[in-house]
């Protein structure tokens, strides 16, 4: 019998053990989630509308942070985080509702039981066993705390706790989208500007190639400086191409920045916005306002009150719990149950003596409220730092258009009195690309000082929490 009941059992495994090897990983397929462009599906989705409006007509900086909050997969990862949390809070209050279960199970038993010796008297001999027998159950169970010492306070409240760091993540990951799409957005601008610089120049070093011509047509002048002309003319060719090539590349990272494929056509309009003066800013408000507003600090504040009712959690373990149990339902060794069987009872449970776990876990829970105020700390001594280094580099790139301003006036008049010097034959050729290649210089330089002014101040409304998703979708 024995040796039969090992064969079965080893048969038994063995077939598990098959079957297991036919559950096996699907890996979804990358297709799945590459960006493609909008479908029948999707046309009726406002994500999909966003798509359209990126190829109708130029789009403004809001017109861009609109798409990318619509279409952007990380604000649809952050959002659904906020509802795990929110979930996870009713879990938690879940708790606070009693247990229903229904029943039904099948077993076939045979106890051993013990009676006192001579209990059947010389009539009968006492039985020493129960069955074998059938054991047909089905019924409904119920199960409520009534009371557990603040453990499921304490859940609940650490849940909520949760939820609002969820959502104070979400509002961070919104705010760096809007950065990054602000970042993209004058990057391309500037770069289109810069192409427009570059075209520019071209054309004026071709009249400058001209005007060395017909010098030399004149008599006045040497075939060098057409050659030199005509180098120079070559060089800015190159750079217009690589200008070109600046611009396709800051388009790709603008459409990345809004959740777009990266090869969606689409044409920006510059802001009709000018530089201000940030010396009015007061850096002491700056600070407070950032620590105010900023989603890291909240959600850090949000995180102590979670260890806090962590700590709460682990100290009800200390207390005793009150529950009521009880269950109806048919017992009886046949199929169909016929003799009823019930209970209903309240039960204390306390633990006395775990091994000192519950101690432990209340100096651990204790041990991550300090831990979580000691990084909210650390925390605003870094928002502050960042307000302080965005501060001074919008003001460094304000200083910057102003400087840039002035030398692109300065280097414009000199090169127009180098060109009237050297039709008149009292300058060279080489003083004439000379002063082109400074005001080439000047031009770009006040260029990319005039957008990354506002990618400063972009990037300084970030550190002081100004730059907020809400402001984009009124």
């Amino acid at each position: 019998m024995l040796k039969r009941m090992c064969v079965g059992l080893t048969l038994g495994l063995g077939l598990l053990t098959g079957c297991a090897g036919y559950y096996e990983i699907k890996e979804p397929a990358v297709t799945n989630y590459l960006p493609q462009e909008r479908g029948a599906m999707a046309a009726s989705k406002p994500a999909g509308q966003s798509r359209e409006a990126a190829r109708e007509k130029p789009l403004s900086l809001e017109a861009c942070v609109r798409i990318a909050l619509a279409e952007n997969p990380a604000a649809a990862a952050a959002s659904e985080g906020v509802a795990v949390a929110g979930e996870a809070v009713g879990q938690a209050r879940a708790a606070y509702y009693p247990e229903i279960e229904l029943h039904s199970g099948y077993r076939r038993f045979q106890n051993h039981i013990f009676l006192p010796p001579g209990l059947g008297g010389t009539l009968f001999k006492a039985p020493t066993t129960i069955g074998p027998l059938n054991d047909w159950s089905e019924y409904v169970s119920m199960r409520y705390y009534l009371f557990d010492s603040g453990e499921r306070r304490a859940r609940l409240l650490e849940a909520k706790a949760k939820l609002g760091v969820a959502r104070q993540e979400e509002a961070r990951i919104k705010q760096d989208m809007v950065l990054n799409v602000h970042q993209a957005y004058y990057s391309c601008l500037s770069s289109i500007e810069l192409r427009s610089v570059a075209r520019k120049e071209l054309v004026r070093a071709e009249d400058h190639r001209r005007l060395a011509a017909q010098r030399v047509e004149a008599g006045v002048a040497l075939q060098t400086d057409v050659l030199r002309a005509q180098v120079e003319v070559s060089n800015l060719k190159l750079a217009l191409l690589r200008a070109e090539n600046i611009v396709r590349i800051s388009r790709g990272n603008l459409n990345t920045s809004m959740g777009l494929p990266v090869e969606t056509p689409l044409e920006v309009e510059a802001p009709s916005k000018t530089p201000v003066s940030p010396n009015g800013i007061n850096i002491e408000e700056a600070f407070e306002q950032a620590v105010q507003r900023r989603p890291e600090v909240r959600g850090a504040l949000l995180n102590i009150s979670a260890a806090q009712s962590g700590v709460e959690e682990a100290r009800s373990a200390f207390g005793p719990r009150i529950r009521a149990e009880g269950n109806v339902g048919r017992r009886d060794s046949v199929f169909w149950p016929n003799d009823k069987d019930w209970h209903i009872g309240v039960f204390v449970d306390w633990s006395l003596f775990t091994g000192f776990s519950r101690t432990h876990g209340f100096a651990k829970a204790t041990r991550e409220v300090s831990r979580q105020e000691a990084e909210t700390r650390q925390l605003i001594q870094i928002v502050r730092q960042q307000v302080w280094t965005a501060h001074s580099r919008l003001l460094e790139a304000f200083e910057a258009v102003e400087a840039t301003r002035t030398l692109v006036k300065d280097a414009a008049e000199s090169m127009r009195e180098t060109r009237q010097r050297y039709e008149a034959g009292t300058n060279t050729i080489t003083d004439l690309l000379d002063s082109q290649t400074s005001l080439v210089r000047a031009e770009a330089n006040h260029v990319q000082a005039q957008w990354d002014y506002f990618t400063s101040k972009a990037e300084f409304d970030r550190a002081t929490g100004l730059l907020a998703a809400n402001d984009y979708t009124r």
